[in-house]
């Protein structure tokens, strides 16, 4: 008779994946702080020296940060590859905005279709939520809800793709172009038209998802995300055309 060995899975193995996975579905995220180990512990049913062992493995793996007195948080590595080289070179290569407003388009198109199909009950609920605050704050012309609603609102799509790269990526981009959107929207802030246009496109985006319509929902997404392209664009050529100006009438 052949005897097959079975791997013994260990306690602290399947805290690490588990904590993993809440890191992966953005249920906790880059800074956040986890529970104590007497929480953790009665969170999945272990002694606390197998969630003493687990985070130690995930310490070690790079996705934990303890720090003396601070406690122990998730780290913020998994965006910096991303977003450290960007925000440097965008501040040298000013052509470099458009093509990550262009690829911000082509990203939020494919997260709202995907939310669109795989949004479930909970997802939309969030959605839902974040939307509702969102539109208050434009109704009610408030700048800073409304920048802090905004990012809300797209980030609630991306995790509802349920796809891990669309989700921290969205993440990462939004902290990347934050100074341009938030410039652009306090722009809009003092021309109504431009105000409410945006406020329709987040409409029209919630309610294709909330119907399922995945093409409805990334055509809506792209529209706003390319409005968006189109305007910081626009501010920025009028800004230089400022510029230009002044400086010509100061060496007059």
């Amino acid at each position: 008779m052949v005897h097959l060995a079975f791997p013994v899975v260990r306690l602290a193995d399947t805290v690490v994946s588990e904590i993993e996975n809440q890191i992966l579905d953005g249920a906790l995220r880059p800074g956040d702080r986890i529970p104590s180990e007497r929480k953790l512990a009665e969170d999945f049913g272990v002694s606390r020296p197998s969630i003493r062992e687990a985070i130690q493995k995930l310490v070690a793996k790079g996705l934990l940060v303890t720090r003396h007195g601070g406690g122990t948080t998730v780290t913020d590595k998994l965006d910096a590859p991303f977003m450290d080289p960007w925000q440097d070179m965008l501040k040298d290569h000013p052509m470099l905005h458009s093509d990550i407003l262009e690829f911000r388009e082509m990203l939020e198109g494919q997260a709202a279709a995907l939310a669109a199909l795989r949004a479930t009950d909970v997802d939309m609920a969030r959605i839902d939520k974040a939307f509702t605050a969102l539109d208050e704050a434009y109704a009610n012309k408030n700048l800073d809800e409304s920048i802090a609603a905004d990012v809300a609102f797209h980030q609630a799509i991306a995790e509802a793709s349920h796809n891990v790269l669309i989700g921290h990526l969205t993440a990462s981009l939004m902290r990347v172009i934050h100074d341009h959107v938030t410039n652009n929207l306090k722009h809009s802030h003092t021309h109504p038209a431009k105000w409410e246009q945006l406020r329709s496109q987040h409409r029209a985006i919630w309610k294709a998802i909330k119907a399922n319509k995945a093409d409805k929902a990334s055509v809506a997404a792209k529209e706003h995300s390319g409005y968006i392209r189109e305007s910081i664009e626009h501010n920025a050529l009028d800004e230089h055309r400022r510029v230009s100006a002044l400086r010509r009438a100061s060496s007059n």
